[in-house]
């Protein structure tokens, strides 16, 4: 295992785990994040920031020999990434892999919560159900899909400042996890939040948000995570990162 070089895409609590892993193995690998998190949570071994210029730049970041193996660790969401891993291991002939936490669909509410396929399929079904102090939770980049509600009294919650101001009756908390369910219940309280937008991010970092919702009653309305690309093979655990490694090896 230790001849291996691996390219790790990471930015996630399970990149963290799996580069320190990788570490403590002997294995040689490089932590690449994107760069839009100023001041991100650093993985143990050698890191890159910023992007590869799409498929052709990560197929020439792959090329000559530079790592033997590509895995794909970002956010659950970051969709354009993971197609773009796909398709840059395909082409320099590098094995790939995904390492995704596990959703929420096993959590214990979660057949009471209101699944939808996209973040305007969100909105509408929190407009329906009469919100009027929704709590977002989808991320910054998502805010498009809400601009109608500037006549709401939203709660939003992001780790990174905006660009461009918000509305001026949003409420806008700079904050990340892990959170806790009492502090989770005194912000729903003290903001008199009516419904609960988030996405099957997974994990245990923002769970706390499900529990809290439970306690106080509210909705939660779930976006459904997007698919991974045909012939992508993903896994959940760093160990079957480490197996699938040492299988490819033998490969």
């Amino acid at each position: 295992m230790n001849s291996h070089r691996v390219l790790l895409l990471g930015g996630t609590a399970e990149a963290r785990a799996l580069a320190a892993a990788l570490v403590a193995a002997g294995v040689d690998v490089v932590s690449s994040l994107a760069g839009r998190v100023s001041r991100p949570r650093m993985p143990v071994g050698e890191v890159r920031v910023g992007g590869f210029g799409g498929v052709p730049g990560l197929v020439h970041a792959l090329g000559d020999g530079a790592f033997t193996h590509l895995v794909d660790a970002t956010h659950p969401f970051a969709l354009r990434m993971t197609a773009n891993a796909g398709a840059a291991a395909d082409e320099a002939g590098v094995p790939c892999l995904r390492l995704a936490r596990p959703g929420w669909r096993e959590h214990p509410d979660a057949a009471s919560w209101l699944w939808v396929d996209d973040y305007d399929a969100a909105r509408e079904r929190a407009e329906e159900l009469g919100a009027v102090r929704p709590f977002i939770t989808t991320g910054r980049q998502t805010l498009e899909h809400y601009a109608a509600w500037d006549d709401r009294g939203v709660v939003l919650r992001i780790v990174e400042p905006l660009e461009v101001p918000a509305p001026s009756r949003w409420t806008v908390l700079l904050d990340r996890g892990p959170f806790e369910v009492e502090n989770e219940l005194a912000l729903m309280r003290e903001h008199g939040v009516d419904v609960v937008l988030t996405k099957d991010s997974g994990g245990d970092y923002t769970a706390a948000k499900l529990t809290a919702a439970r306690h106080v009653g509210l909705p939660v309305v779930v976006v459904r995570r997007p698919t991974v690309p045909a012939g992508m093979a993903e896994v959940s655990s760093v160990d079957a990162v480490l197996t699938w490694l040492g299988t490819s090896a033998q490969g």
